[in-house]
């Protein structure tokens, strides 16, 4: 274990930072910081990097609300970059993504095939995806999203249609009909009651995790 004092800063003194899910594994970013942003981190608990474009100090989620909450800072056997265990609140890209690192570069052996049809993501990825644009909508609030119009109207109403979808879940598979796309409603809503209590995917996880060692 060591401290800031360990870190070796490059020449403009910053060090790279990379941010990992703490919960799923997931790389979200590559970013920069200086002495005051890692020692913002370590005292913060939130993440604070160093922009370079804007030459100034950058708390992550400062003005998008995408926080990210630090479980461990780790440096590299060289002492030249960083990693940082994050509980993210929001998706990690400007552009909405879950992750930075959402374009893949084929090569003749590398990024071919990836066991997946055009177009397809895994199921975790889908549903990653899902909290994220709810919790987009969240943060905007579009008039014509039916998202917000339903984060509008409080627990109350986003848990009575999390029990009202879960009760279709259940005459579809009574009936052997329509099964997936009932699931695929509860699961919305479910992601939708999540994001008006304030708990993440992440939470959610944690207890799996504990439940299933």
């Amino acid at each position: 274990m060591t401290g800031v004092e360990g870190i070796r800063f490059d020449e403009s003194g910053l060090v790279p930072v990379v941010t990992q899910d703490a919960a799923t594994g997931e790389v979200l970013t590559l970013a920069y910081a200086n002495r005051e942003a890692v020692e913002s981190t370590l005292h913060y608990g939130e993440a604070f990097y160093y922009s370079r474009s804007r030459a100034e100090l950058w708390r992550k989620g400062a003005s998008s609300g995408n926080t990210q909450k630090v479980v461990e800072v780790r440096l590299d056997c060289d002492a030249d970059a960083l990693l940082y265990k994050v509980e993210p609140r929001g998706p990690a890209c400007h552009t909405g993504e879950t992750s930075c690192f959402f374009t893949t570069v084929a090569g003749e052996s590398v990024g071919v095939s990836t066991g997946e049809a055009p177009g397809e993501e895994s199921p975790g990825a889908m549903i990653d995806r899902l909290a994220a644009t709810i919790a987009r909508r969240a943060q905007e609030r579009p008039e014509e999203s039916y998202t917000a119009k339903l984060l509008g109207r409080g627990t109350g109403r986003v848990a009575q249609k999390v029990g009202e979808e879960a009760v279709e879940v259940v005459v579809a598979a009574l009936q052997g009909e329509e099964l997936a796309e009932e699931s695929a409603d509860l699961v919305y809503h479910l992601l939708v009651l999540l994001e008006e209590r304030g708990v993440g995917l992440e939470a959610v996880a944690g207890v799996l995790r504990d439940r299933h060692r």
